[in-house]
């Protein structure tokens, strides 16, 4: 029975409507009836014929030679074209997937000793997005950094968690984007299944940068909060894989130079410990 999934077709297609004419070098037209490039401007730029682009958004071909993906890569301007790779190595068009188990994702007890050491906000974080363990400091900043939460859910469907991101729109993308990382071409996993369904239903936002196909790295970022006790937080923003794990990442929150945040997170850590 054949893999009836175009994921590769998909992506090129989310991220072909985002390229704007201009931004490649075209004239923009007013006749222009579909939004960013037409497949036959990126199959031209890409230097590839516009049949052969064809069959690969329509997933009859699937593969692709790493030349090709390269030039469609800058074509459509991606920072990074091993998501683009993956897809195309994704799976044998014809090949029977076997039926996707949950997966169950336990922390090492050193990491969970590691994550309690720790002088500012820690939690671990698993393949979907699942906090797994977190410390005192990570819940005072959050109380839904905590062990059976969910980051998906909170920032897509929780009204204080949303409330406490002053840049809640691109705090909101850089996850969807990190989770696509994250699950890579696992989409039929039955909690991606469910988690895509569940926020897809009830979250606009997540239904428009889903459909955007961005995928983000794992490097570092800031965040900027609007905690209710101590008011405007900035915090550096790390992410490190745990070695031998199935994409759990050990995630640091510390304060941003310059600013007053070893101060505030020092008040929130009293907080913790004394109410």
């Amino acid at each position: 029975m054949p893999d009836d999934r175009n994921l590769l077709g998909e992506y090129l297609r989310a991220r072909r409507e985002l390229v704007a004419p201009e931004q490649v070098g075209l004239p923009p037209s007013a006749r222009r009836r579909v939004p960013g490039l037409r497949r036959e401007e990126v199959a031209m730029l890409a230097g590839i014929s516009a049949e052969y682009y064809l069959r690969l958004e329509q997933g009859r071909d699937r593969r692709p030679s790493r030349q090709v993906l390269a030039s469609i890569a800058r074509v459509l301007q991606l920072d990074d074209e091993s998501h683009l790779v993956m897809l195309a190595d994704e799976v044998d068009p014809g090949r029977r997937r076997p039926q996707r188990r949950r997966r169950t994702e336990s922390v090492p007890a050193s990491v969970g000793r590691l994550v309690e050491s720790l002088s500012w906000p820690a939690f671990v974080e698993g393949r979907y997005l699942d906090v797994l363990a977190a410390n005192a400091l990570a819940t005072a900043v959050s109380p839904r950094l905590a062990p059976g939460r969910n980051r998906l859910r909170d920032v897509f469907l929780d009204p204080e968690e949303q409330a406490l991101f002053v840049q809640g729109e691109r705090a909101a993308g850089v996850l969807v984007a990190g989770f696509r990382r994250s699950v890579g071409t696992d989409v039929d996993d039955p909690r991606v299944v469910e988690l895509v369904g569940e926020l897809s239903i009830a979250s606009p936002l997540f239904r428009e940068l889903w459909a955007r196909h961005d995928v983000a790295g794992f490097g570092g970022g800031t965040v900027v909060l609007d905690h209710p006790q101590v008011g405007p937080l900035h915090l550096d923003r790390d992410k490190l894989a745990v070695t031998g794990s199935d994409g759990m990442m050990l995630v640091v929150y510390q304060p941003s130079p310059g600013t007053d945040a070893a101060e505030k997170l020092a008040v929130l850590g009293h907080l913790a410990l004394h109410g």
